[in-house]
């Protein structure tokens, strides 16, 4: 029998600025492992083929051809359909970092077509001092973009919101009931450009298993309408379901209707379950032999959690890797001004290593210690930062002395002794670099279970 192939895919939505990291630490520790395996974030690749030329071209004739009589606001975006269709691919690539140059002539005024979201933006405009045109001009093209967005929700697609999707299906889920309704109505336009990035990597890889990370309700429904076309056109491909959303909602899991879409759910770290699934297809493990494992035998859910294999320590998880995840392709909007907020929503890297603290320290039922690890297990994240570097060809640490190294503007790093890690990178932050940690403050954060 030939190994098995796993594909990682990410449904829509997490955020825009940066691929969620659940993908990348497992598809990183997998590979170290010899498993074949790819990964994907087909959300913002759904986002990209709606927020373009053509895509925006679809949504205004399906509003278009809409029986009854549209709301105002659609009709007042409607008479701007060309404005928009001439100016929405600029302000993806100004939103990518490719073209900061239009930043100006974006907050001078008469670029954008301005829909309802404008009506408070002026109230807005001393927050960025006088030396904010770059951010204003992100906070701009960020209403600009919530207008699209709540165009295409009031209209073509019920479903789509820009950090989330059909999020109400999964939040208001008492029973089963309301998630079947949902996937038993036709796809929508969104659900269609979906579709189409899925297929393109299942027709690349040719799967034997399918994995679908769950990490909030905003990304079920995407998961299941994924598993459903999947199961229709592929139904020798597993699929597994995990993620925070099924750690937490899924816990005491009895309906079987669910496996009508998947073949398994996994609980807590998913690394062990997935080596352990990846044997089992290859016929090297019993089923009784997988680890904290639904399925679903003879029509009832059944739990499969006889693996004597111990968990990974934190130390051997090892070093996340994104290849497959094009950064330069996630966009960096605006829609938070508090600097606190943005901290964590805003850029790549601060949000790889803030959600590496909470993966570690946050998922129910973690099976690895937290406390008392080693000194070294601090610096994981550290750990691997040279070929994350040329991986991705973002630096994600600095080099060199509190003055200077090759850290670019706007990255602080915080020291542990033994090297600094990037917390993130921030106007505000311009030009600030923190020495190591006093040892009291480190020995105090560590009793916390904070990564210093």
């Amino acid at each position: 029998m030939s190994a098995p192939r796993l594909l990682l895919l990410i449904p829509p939505l997490t955020q825009l600025n940066t691929p969620y990291p659940s993908t990348a630490y497992l598809t990183g520790f997998l590979k170290r492992h010899g498993s074949d395996v790819t990964q994907a974030d087909v959300g913002i690749e759904m986002v990209l083929a709606l927020l373009s030329r053509d895509g925006l071209s679809r949504v205004f004739d399906r509003v278009r051809a809409m029986p009854g009589d549209l709301p105002g606001e659609a009709e007042q975006m409607l008479a701007l359909e060309q404005a928009y269709l001439n100016s929405i691919d600029a302000v993806i690539w100004f939103l990518q970092g490719q073209d900061p140059t239009l930043a100006p002539r974006i907050c001078q005024g008469g670029f954008l077509p301005q829909g309802p979201r404008f009506a408070h933006a002026d109230e807005q405009s001393g927050a960025f001092g006088t030396l904010g045109a770059t951010d204003r001009a992100r906070y701009l093209a960020t209403l600009y973009l919530e207008d699209l967005a709540d165009l295409i929700h009031e209209t073509v697609s019920p479903q789509f919101a820009l950090s989330r999707y059909a999020e109400h299906v999964g939040v208001s889920a008492a029973s089963f009931d309301a998630v079947a309704r949902a996937l038993a109505e036709p796809p929508s336009l969104t659900d269609e450009m979906l579709l189409d990035a899925v297929w393109g990597h299942v027709e690349g890889v040719a799967p034997t298993l399918l994995g679908l990370t769950v990490p909030f309700p905003g990304n079920l429904y995407g998961a299941l309408r994924i598993a459903q076309a999947v199961k229709a056109r592929r139904p020798a491909v597993r699929i597994v379901l995990g993620g925070g959303y099924v750690n937490t909602e899924l816990r005491r899991l009895q309906e079987p209707r669910l496996f009508d879409y998947v073949d398994y759910v996994t609980l807590d770290d998913g690394e062990r379950p997935l080596l352990c699934l990846l044997e089992h297809l290859a016929g090297k493990r019993d089923e009784a032999e997988l680890r904290r494992t639904f399925l679903r035998s003879e029509g009832r859910v059944v739990w499969r959690d006889g693996a004597r294999d111990p968990e990974f320590g934190m130390a051997e998880i090892g070093t996340p890797t994104y290849a497959g995840l094009a950064l330069d392709r996630y966009l960096s909007v605006l829609d938070v001004l508090n600097p606190m907020h943005r901290l964590w929503s805003d850029g790549h890297w601060n949000k790889l290593l803030l959600e590496a603290v909470h993966l570690l320290r946050c998922r129910p039922g973690l099976h690895r210690p937290v406390r008392g690890h080693a000194e070294r297990d601090l610096d994981r994240p550290h750990r691997g930062a040279d070929r994350r570097d040329r991986e991705t060809g973002v630096p994600l640490r600095g080099r060199g002395g509190a003055t200077g190294g090759a850290q670019g503007p706007g990255v602080m790093s915080i020291g542990t002794g033994s090297g600094d890690h990037v917390v993130g990178e921030h106007p505000l932050r311009a030009g600030l670099h923190a020495g190591p940690l006093p040892p009291a403050r480190r020995v105090w954060m560590r009793r916390r279970h904070c990564r210093t």
